[in-house]
């Protein structure tokens, strides 16, 4: 076994020993105030599962906590990377280990909180890997990589799928194989596999894991959306856009983050404040509309409802969780 394959048994080894006690829900649900007090009453820290709150100097238009929170409770995952960098799941992944190993010699548990549905389903499930496995195949990619080496097996993948050829080190046999075997058989990268969610295709059962989500009606969850679009406009979220593209610039991912593009066009002047407001509230809305088709794929997911005592709810379910 090689060393980067030690290194992948480890990462999967705490994950597997984790218990995801995790807080979704669609943007602007109300899941920051709610967490902190979740954390308090359990003795958890607070672990972001939000893509977009890992880019350093994206603060207000990504709604991270504020230095009083933090303070409050201790948070992780945050600020990991410049906004110029390309980031994905399987480097959150990564970086997440780090965290888990600690809180782990700590004692202390973790609570999730955030809204990137994709990130939870890989972390509890695992990434879809493709179609089942070719022997053929796979034994004559075996053969190849011991004779020439990963270097010139690598080469090929960066050709036929550069998104996995780029998270892929040549000296990962198994990961390396496995990606050209399914192109193989297939014609189509593993990488574009994997964006297809394959929540058909996943083969272990997920990991332990307590889902709570936070149900808000559509009308009132329009509502808070445009009310904290203002607040964020009030707190600088132009000036923050402009200072991220005059420092570091933003990526190909960064640049996805909602609500970004139009703050850079409103601090140049081509939107009004208005527009800004109409626009990125109604991309919001169908952001929202997204998040709730994404947690419906998980069957486990506890709702608490609108009428709900939403802490008393939750400390029930999470609690039930450890049963």
């Amino acid at each position: 076994m090689t060393a980067s394959e030690h290194e992948r048994d480890a990462e999967e080894a705490i994950l597997d020993r984790t218990h995801f006690r995790c807080l979704v829900g669609p943007t602007a649900s109300g899941k920051t105030e709610l967490s902190l007090r979740l954390a308090e009453r359990l003795g958890a820290e607070l672990v972001s599962l939000d893509s977009m709150q890992v880019y350093r100097g994206m603060d207000v238009g990504t709604a991270k906590a504020s230095a009083a929170e933090r303070r409050r409770v201790p948070h992780h995952m945050l600020d990991l990377v410049d906004a110029s960098e390309r980031y994905d799941v399987q480097a959150f992944q990564r970086d997440l280990v780090g965290v888990l190993e600690d809180l782990e010699a700590r004692g202390v548990t973790p609570l999730f909180v955030g809204g990137t549905a994709f990130y939870l389903k890989v972390l509890t499930e695992g990434i879809f890997d493709g179609p089942p496995v070719d022997e053929a195949v796979r034994a004559k990619l075996e053969v190849e990589y011991a004779a020439v080496g990963g270097a010139v097996l690598h080469r090929r993948l960066a050709e036929l799928d550069p998104p996995s050829a780029e998270r892929i080190h040549a000296n990962d046999r198994k990961r390396l194989i496995r990606a050209l075997e399914v192109h193989a058989q297939t014609g189509r990268g593993l990488s574009e596999w994997q964006r297809e969610w394959g929540w058909h295709g996943v083969s272990r059962a997920p990991r332990r894991r307590t889902l709570v989500g936070l149900e808000v009606p559509r009308d009132a969850l329009a509502e808070r959306i445009a009310a904290r679009i203002e607040s964020m406009l009030d707190e600088g979220w132009c000036d923050e856009a402009r200072a991220v593209r005059e420092s570091c610039g933003f990526g190909p991912t960064a640049i996805q983050a909602l609500g970004y593009p139009e703050a850079l066009q409103l601090a140049d002047g081509e939107l009004t404040r208005g527009e800004f407001v109409e626009r990125v509230s109604a991309k919001t809305r169908q952001f929202a509309r997204k998040q709730r088709t994404w947690y419906r794929k998980f069957d486990d997911l506890a709702w608490i409802a609108p009428d709900d005592d939403r802490l008393a709810s939750a400390l029930d379910r999470f609690r039930a969780g450890e049963a």
